[in-house]
């Protein structure tokens, strides 16, 4: 079993730096003005990403982006939870979630700019708010699926509401909450480069776009490999606590499969 979890994240690992090799080796050379060599282009990744623009703008994204996913997770777990349990939360709840999970998130911004401004909190509160909606429905969701065996168990050993609430229905529930935090995510990043392109002078997304209109094609270049690298070690460690948290239900998965 351990073998082939190595094996897997040598897989995953390993397909990026593949890639980036054969990036490199088919550019190598390159006088296409709007492809340049990837050699030219991890040039100015360290000049622009890892000295002049690390602390303006790549940890004010990361900033954006990490505080605006927490709150949606925690407002989403709380939101679902009450949706769940509370009919009358969920009679009012229930509509505004089918109107405005229609909406594309990237929409949104556009909407903030003109309510708050173009500053920081406008960039948080379109992360939040539109990364909230999928861990919401997951733990609706969720909740909705725990089985009735759990909740008479429950009522027969006389637990407290909150005894219910934590140790109970949140476990039965994690491995849905997870799936919707791990779409949560996607958007939150998706909506931070946006919230960054439109108005913004500040962070990776803005310095991208400024990049592409001033034709410095080996700065857009650095700036799109930044983001897909981020992407990729935001979900790795997403993954990693995923595993630990839900340590219980991924071994008793294996063991059923192993029967």
């Amino acid at each position: 079993m351990k073998s082939l979890t190595l094996r897997n994240w040598l897989i995953g690992a390993g397909t990026p730096v593949l890639l980036l090799l054969a990036w490199w080796f088919l550019s190598a050379g390159s006088i296409d003005p709007f492809f340049p060599p990837l050699q030219d282009i991890l040039v100015r990744f360290q000049q622009l990403w890892l000295f002049d623009h690390f602390q303006s703008d790549v940890l004010l994204s990361l900033g954006n982006l990490f505080i605006g996913f927490l709150i949606a997770a925690a407002g989403g777990v709380a939101l679902g939870f009450a949706t769940a349990l509370v009919p009358q939360v969920r009679w009012m709840v229930d509509p505004l979630i089918h109107f405005l999970r229609g909406i594309p998130p990237v929409a949104l911004v556009p909407i903030f700019i003109s309510l708050i401004g173009f500053g920081t909190q406008m960039r948080v509160t379109s992360i939040a708010l539109a990364a909230l909606f999928p861990t919401m429905i997951a733990t609706v969701d969720g909740l909705r699926g725990v089985g009735s065996d759990l909740k008479d168990v429950a009522r027969v050993y006389r637990l407290t509401r909150k005894e219910r609430l934590v140790n109970v229905l949140l476990p039965a529930a994690a491995p849905q909450i997870f799936s919707g935090l791990q779409v949560s995510l996607q958007v939150a990043f998706i909506v931070m480069i946006a919230s960054e392109m439109l108005g913004s002078s500040q962070g990776i997304g803005a310095m991208t776009l400024l990049a592409q209109q001033s034709f410095m094609t080996a700065d857009m270049w650095a700036g799109i490999l930044l983001l897909g690298v981020i992407g990729f070690l935001v979900n790795v460690v997403f993954a990693l606590i995923k595993r630990r948290v839900l340590s219980w239900y991924i071994g008793s998965r294996a063991m059923a499969r192993a029967a």
